[in-house]
C-alpha cells in the first residue's frame, strides 16, 4: 500500500513544491490549506491502511499536518518531494500509534497467553494480504520498461522530483514526465487487474 501511495504522491508533486515549501516556511496559512488539499486524502489513505481505525486515522492525519507545519523549516525541496515527505510523516505517525497501542494492550493483558491474542490472527491475515500485494506489485514493476522503472525507483528510494530526475538522467523534463505518467498508469492498471483477478 505504501509504495503505490508514494507513487501517487509523486504524481501530485509538482514544480511548485519549492514555492509551497517556501510559503509554508514563511508561515502563510493559505499555504497550509493548499498542502492539506493536495495531500490530505493521500495521508488519510496511507494512515488508514496501517491503523485500520477511521477515528484514529482522522486524529493521526491532523497530527501529521501539525508536525509538517512545525517541522517545515527542516524540509529541503532540493533533497526530496513534498508529497513523499508528508507520506513519510503519516506513515511514521501511524506506526508510532500502533506501537503505543500494542504496549497498552500488553500492559493491560493480565497474564493472557500471547498465542490467545486475537491481534495475532489479524496480523496473519494482513501479512498474507501484504504478501499477495507485494507479489502483484513486483509483477507490475517487472512489466515496466527500464526507463519507467528507473524514474519510479528514483522517486521512491531517493525522493527526487521530476526536474531532479531529468538532471540526473540527462533527459528532457518532458521525457521524464512521460516515463513517469506511463509508468504510473501501467502500475495502476496492473494492480487493479491483479486485485480483481
Amino acid at each position: 500500500m505504501i509504495l503505490p501511495a508514494l507513487l501517487l504522491a509523486l504524481e501530485l508533486t509538482g514544480h511548485n513544491d519549492e514555492d509551497l515549501a517556501r510559503r509554508l516556511q514563511n508561515r502563510e496559512p493559505r499555504a497550509m490549506a493548499e498542502l492539506y488539499d493536495r495531500f490530505g486524502r493521500l495521508a488519510y489513505s496511507v494512515t488508514l491502511a496501517i491503523v485500520r481505525d477511521p477515528a484514529a486515522t482522522e486524529d493521526l492525519v491532523q497530527e501529521t499536518f501539525l508536525r509538517a507545519w512545525s517541522r517545515i523549516r527542516a524540509f529541503d525541496a532540493a533533497r526530496g518531494a513534498l508529497g513523499a515527505w508528508i507520506i513519510a510523516i503519516a506513515r511514521n505517525r501511524a506506526i508510532d500509534y500502533l506501537r503505543s497501542m500494542q504496549k497498552r494492550i500488553e500492559a493491560n493483558s493480565l497474564g493472557f497467553d500471547p498465542a490467545d491474542h486475537p491481534r495475532l490472527f489479524n496480523d496473519t491475515e494482513r501479512n498474507l494480504l501484504n504478501a499477495e500485494h507485494a507479489r502483484l506489485l513486483q509483477s507490475a514493476l517487472a512489466g515496466l520498461s527500464e526507463n519507467q522503472r528507473r524514474v519510479i525507483e528514483l522517486a521512491y528510494y531517493e525522493g527526487l522530483s521530476q526536474t531532479e530526475m531529468a538532471e540526473k538522467l540527462g533527459q528532457p523534463l518532458g521525457t521524464i514526465k512521460t516515463w513517469t505518467r506511463t509508468a504510473l498508469q501501467q502500475l495502476r492498471a496492473a494492480l487493479t487487474a491483479g486485485a480483481t483477478a
